[in-house]
């Protein structure tokens, strides 16, 4: 199956966990992102993915700025081990206005945007977690592909304290580099 054809699966995945109907506080948020800042490669430590993600080895998030302050996204990941042959997926950002850079719209179909929360920043920059307010799909990401076990650990508190199943987080496969 060709990633362009995971799309309509990753936007039907992401409405349907948009129906739920469960009463939850706020999702907190970082108060402010620098998106300049925030730009580049993300490697994917850890998630509750989507539908596509659910298999996938050495997944990386890259983003970069567009001069019309959209972002393009590239998500690159292997399905199902090291060997397989690389996915693309390529939605496109929009920082919203209200979110101080740290609420964005990312749209994978259009017309349909799937709330995307930086929850958490480390202050250098070097690893967050995103998170979305339904408490169905969480991504801990680094600039590099491995992070210490300390590290790890602490973010998994981090997913479970803003509400998550952390018994639904996978750890994703990331290639030694």
């Amino acid at each position: 199956m060709r990633a362009y054809t995971l799309l309509p699966l990753l936007a039907a995945a992401l409405l349907g966990s948009a129906c739920s109907a469960r009463d939850l506080p706020p999702l907190p948020r970082m108060d402010a992102v620098d998106v300049p800042r925030f730009m580049g490669d993300w490697y994917v430590i850890a998630h509750i993915p989507t539908r596509p993600e659910r298999e996938a080895f050495d997944a990386v998030e890259s983003y970069a700025l567009r001069s019309d302050g959209r972002i393009q996204t590239t998500f690159t990941y292997r399905k199902g081990s090291f060997q397989a042959p690389k996915r693309t997926m390529n939605p496109i950002g929009r920082v919203e206005k209200e979110g101080n850079g740290a609420v964005w719209g990312m749209q994978f179909v259009w017309p349909i945007q799937a709330e995307y929360i930086i929850s958490w920043l480390s202050p250098d920059y070097s690893q967050t977690i995103v998170a979305r307010s339904k408490r169905d799909h969480v991504w801990y990401m680094a600039r590099t592909p491995q992070v210490s076990e300390a590290d790890y650990q602490a973010a998994v508190e981090r997913i479970k304290a803003l509400g998550y199943d952390v018994s639904k987080l996978r750890k994703v496969p990331q290639s030694k580099r």
